[in-house]
């Protein structure tokens, strides 16, 4: 039992390690991931990178091609509307539910969910100025926390992978989110207001015009499908 649950963990942590290495754009979209190579660099048995792919394939951030191995996805935008819509859709939905459902303890993880996200650093100090794995990694949660109590994991399931394939996608925009005159953390405090408010239309509302504001900036920023086989750095959505 002990060993069956080492090996549980150890597969889970690796499979969260690629997750986020993915997400942080180590590998471009298209890119093979070699088993050999990637046994190396975790430091692990080439048994548990395959077991890792395999879960990551489910989540959609890795694709298994019959006869030729493991890839990065590639993707497109016309790919990308859909999945924003149905993001904003079942967002929409999903915040209905959770101020209907939440109670006393959901806004307390809520309002900390959201201090942790106002606390840490939005940009790096390089030239190109991406946003912060920090920062990113608060962003989902916030979100994340904002569905929460809405109490159906089927539907916060979805929005985790739709949320981790728009941060993809996100990665081909460079810093074209940085110029779109947009103040990110008052569009998280007026969603957060309007939650503790048990306002569904309008954190909904808010939620859609979130999302749709870095989508156009993603799509006005002159990228267009062919990106997907250059390796371009990205930002975050």
């Amino acid at each position: 039992m002990s060993k069956s649950t080492d090996s549980e963990t150890l597969s889970t942590h690796i499979r969260d390690s690629m997750r986020g290495d993915i997400l942080a754009g180590r590998w471009a979209p298209g890119d093979k991931l070699q088993l050999t190579a990637l046994s190396q660099h975790y430091k692990t048995s080439s048994t548990v990178i395959r077991e890792a792919l395999t879960r990551l394939v489910g989540d959609r951030l890795v694709i298994l091609k019959p006869n030729r191995g493991f890839f990065v996805p590639t993707l497109s935008l016309a790919e990308l509307k859909d999945i924003n819509e149905l993001r904003c859709r079942s967002e929409e939905f999903g915040i209905g539910l959770a101020v209907e459902r939440g109670d006393l303890a959901w806004e307390s993880e809520l309002i900390a969910a959201h201090h942790t996200l106002e606390r840490t650093p939005y940009r790096e100090t390089k030239p190109e100025a991406q946003l912060t794995d920090a920062w990113n990694r608060a962003h989902q949660a916030f979100h994340a926390k904002l569905l929460e109590a809405c109490g159906v994991p089927v539907l916060i399931d979805l929005c985790s992978t739709l949320s981790d394939l728009s941060q993809l996608y996100g990665r081909w925009a460079g810093t074209a989110t940085r110029y779109t005159n947009r103040d990110v953390a008052q569009e998280h405090r007026e969603i957060l207001t309007a939650a503790l408010d048990r306002d569904a239309k309008l954190a909904s509302r808010l939620i859609r015009v979130h999302y749709e504001t870095t989508l156009n900036a993603i799509l006005k920023s002159g990228i267009d499908d062919g990106a997907e086989q250059h390796g371009t750095a990205p930002a975050k959505v």
